[in-house]
């Protein structure tokens, strides 16, 4: 039996908002199978969205791999924003670091950029952005969103971005469409894995509070769940079809996320030497030891 610390936090929350949960094991210098990885995750249906995993090498270097409770993840934001704005939090050294490299199991080295001390939250690199374009038709993916062809606006195009995961993004024409759609999980699951999507953003560029840039959802039944109440990867898609489309000049905005039945969750975007960053901070809800059978 190994024991391993604890810890599961709410990426993304904003006020009285409840962010999105996110469970992480601190390995130290050990790994697990992929079998007890995906175990664990298993385990963890219906209390977190992913489960990640945290090792560090000999020279310290940080190791994380995701999963939810269906599969590996390629990259799981929120994940990344829970459990390094815990570890900075915790590690003096890291404390004092402005940029710190990590490496995904999936998507390589990225940077973490730590502005806990001046706005109490860490910016994370995004993958670079793979543009897939989109060939699917309007009337099938609001088949599949259980919505009408006509709330998908025709001002801006639907797009493939991925940017972390492959991610379908979806213009609505009103914020009110927007926040009450509700899809058939299995349907949009089918839809999803019929055409290689991983996840589906829609938005609005109209919002519900001052101050923000846009609202988005994002839904995610190809992971076990139908909706991702705050999404890194899938904003960082949203930010680079922005600038794209010319949408954005690429300076710091923060996006509303989440459906009707929600407070709103919060999720910053900027950009540095080109590429997108997606940030926020992380709420410690429980700590403790994990016990991992052998």
């Amino acid at each position: 039996m190994k024991t391993y610390k604890y810890y599961k936090l709410n990426a993304f929350a904003k006020g009285n908002s409840e962010g999105n949960p996110a469970a992480f094991l601190d390995l130290g210098d050990e790994t697990l199978s992929d079998e007890s990885m995906q175990r664990i995750a298993k385990e963890h249906a219906g209390f977190v969205s992913e489960v990640v995993y945290a090792r560090k090498n000999e020279e310290r270097e940080i190791f994380l791999t995701y999963y939810s409770s269906e599969c590996e993840v390629a990259f799981c934001g929120h994940g990344t924003i829970a459990t390094m704005y815990e570890i900075i939090r915790r590690d003096e050294a890291l404390r004092s670091a402005k940029v710190i490299e990590i490496c995904t199991n999936k998507k390589g080295r990225l940077n973490i950029y730590n502005h806990i001390e001046e706005e109490d939250c860490i910016y994370i690199s995004a993958p670079d952005p793979v543009m897939h374009g989109c060939t699917l038709s309007r009337a099938s993916i609001a088949e599949a969103l259980g919505i009408r062809e006509e709330a998908i606006s025709d001002a801006l195009p639907v797009d493939i971005i991925d940017a972390g995961l492959r991610t379908l993004l979806v213009p609505i024409r009103a914020l009110e469409q927007e926040v009450s759609m509700y899809p058939d999980e299995q349907a949009l699951k089918s839809y999803c894995l019929h055409n290689d999507v991983d996840i589906v953003l829609v938005f609005s560029m109209e919002t519900a509070e001052p101050g923000y840039f846009a609202h988005t959802r994002v839904f995610a039944p190809k992971f076990g769940y139908l909706e991702d109440p705050a999404t890194g990867s899938g904003n960082s898609a949203f930010g680079y079809y922005l600038l794209k489309n010319k949408k954005w000049s690429g300076d710091a905005v923060r996006i509303e996320q989440g459906g009707d039945n929600r407070i709103f969750n919060e999720v910053k975007l900027m950009t540095t030497d080109g590429k997108v960053l997606f940030g926020g901070k992380a709420a410690l809800k429980i700590e403790g030891n994990y016990f991992v059978g052998s």
